[in-house]
């Protein structure tokens, strides 16, 4: 019986089964660089707002601290959104005729909440606590970025569940002093290194093995 095929159909065959591996690993490479993208993520992209408010002047300007906005991030599961008393205190008097900040006034004039846009949003699925966070020395800024730095407000990092982890699996990289939790650009005195598990142990954080398990995140 004569051959069928070539003998050239070797090459072709090991050529394709080649091409045909080497498209699935791009295929999975490309996959997972868009699904760690600011595309998907929407970290890094500016989102409208009522107001355009700026924590680079508010924060890093005048050097308003955290607290004053958010008030109950060191006692609550969310850090709080100020309502609008809080910025006519400042504003009665600051800009008090700026048509710029005319959705201020009109929505303490008629006593309706300004409607911000939520720029840190987590999956329902996703339990955090700021209180706690607070209480165990990671920073506002470890998070959310240097926010004083920032003419609008954006999200820095992916919030995405290996992000999480990072800090979970080694937080004695990342924790700080209690007193330095609302700093931002803040050093370490000495080497991280040497203070972070010092602080893991005064803060009696739990464990790699604790912070890792499924329920501390989803209830």
């Amino acid at each position: 019986m004569s051959q069928i095929f070539k003998q050239s159909a070797n090459a072709w065959s090991k050529a394709s089964i080649f091409a045909l591996v080497f498209t699935l690993l791009a295929l999975g490479w490309a996959v997972m660089v868009l699904q760690r993208s600011d595309f998907v993520t929407s970290a890094n992209q500016f989102i409208a707002q009522p107001v355009q408010f700026s924590h680079q002047h508010h924060v890093g300007g005048i050097g308003i601290d955290c607290r004053y906005c958010h008030t109950s991030v060191e006692v609550a599961a969310s850090a709080g959104i100020p309502p609008t008393k809080t910025c006519i205190n400042c504003h009665s008097q600051i800009w008090s005729d700026s048509p710029y900040l005319e959705p201020v006034r009109a929505s303490f004039r008629n006593d309706t909440p300004l409607e911000w846009v939520r720029v840190h949003d987590l999956p329902d699925f996703v339990y955090f606590n700021h209180s706690i966070h607070v209480a165990k020395g990671v920073g506002c800024e470890t998070c959310h970025g240097q926010v004083d730095k920032m003419p609008l407000m954006l999200q820095k990092a992916s919030l995405q569940m290996e992000w999480c982890l990072e800090c979970h699996r080694n937080p004695e990289q990342f924790v700080r002093p209690r007193s330095e939790v609302f700093t931002m650009g803040y050093q370490p005195a000495s080497s991280q290194a040497e203070i972070g598990p010092a602080l893991v142990k005064e803060y009696n954080i739990a464990g790699s093995s604790n912070l890792t398990n499924c329920s501390v995140c989803h209830r």
